[in-house]
């Protein structure tokens, strides 16, 4: 079954949620009525990433923002993924929420590979689980950013290797004020580690970045500049515009694989 999946490359701004989460609103409805099945948001959507207003204005989850969005999910029908910043009792947690289209959430995951010195233990706390779940179109695991960097691939091959033909990760690719377009790093940075999981397990991997100036915490100064990625086994099936201002849909049309390689005979398959 084709799963039409809209990667939504989103303007966020440091401690400015009801802004992120109003404009968040205005593309989850436009790709709904585009005919979006999944619907895939950056990370820490909500108040920014590593942004200080964490300390104070994070939620629960469920709580209000989560909430607001699985209102969506039920009322527009579509399921959809997005990155927020967890409070739970006195830790912080940089999580990804995926709601089905009755509002519910299937997953909820917490980031495990934090930045040392940037996200941790500065910022939040690392998650402990990893969970794949069955939809309509396939098996779907969730991770995070920097959980795809090459040292910690493991994540997403343990995700492949619990049966996730595709993987969604909200995500905030950042680089120095300076870097153009002209020098696009991530073609290393990002899609070699997407690469390799989708050539090793035969799955489809996707992360829809924020983009804007980071203003506050440790990274200030630097920008998100888009540049979403879907990659297959194929090669690349999708990818936005690099550039700080470029807020847009991204859209890759898929049916997800069925994960071949599971289990944990790990020298089988290296």
């Amino acid at each position: 079954m084709t799963c039409n999946i809209a990667l939504i490359q989103l303007l966020v701004e440091g401690g400015e949620p009801k802004r992120n989460m109003d404009r968040a609103e205005f593309y989850v409805r436009a790709a709904a009525k585009n005919g979006a099945d999944i619907i895939l948001l950056p990370e820490t959507l909500d108040l920014g990433w590593t942004h200080p207003s964490v300390f104070s204005e994070s939620e629960s989850i469920p709580g209000p923002r989560s909430n607001t969005i699985a209102s969506w999910a039920q009322e527009l029908n579509v399921y959809i993924c997005a990155g927020l910043t967890e409070k739970d009792n006195s830790k912080i947690y940089n999580t990804a929420v995926f709601f089905n289209n009755k509002g519910e959430i299937i997953i909820k995951y917490r980031k495990i590979n934090l930045l040392a010195g940037v996200e941790y233990p500065e910022f939040y706390c690392p998650g402990d689980i990893l969970q794949v779940v069955g939809t309509p179109w396939g098996k779907i695991g969730v991770n995070i950013c920097a959980d795809n960097y090459e040292n910690s691939l493991c994540i997403g091959s343990s995700l492949a290797r619990m049966g996730a033909g595709l993987i969604l990760s909200p995500s905030s690719w950042t680089v120095d004020y300076s870097v153009s377009e002209d020098s696009n790093p991530y073609n290393e940075k990002w899609l070699k580690p997407y690469s390799a999981l989708a050539n090793t397990y035969g799955l489809i991997i996707a992360g829809a970045t924020s983009v804007g100036y980071i203003v506050g915490g440790p990274y200030e100064g630097k920008k998100m500049v888009g540049c979403s990625l879907a990659v297959g086994p194929s090669g690349i099936l999708s990818q936005g515009l690099f550039n700080e201002f470029s807020t847009d849909i991204e859209w890759v049309s898929i049916e997800i694989p069925i994960a071949s390689k599971v289990g944990t005979e790990l020298g089988k398959f290296n």
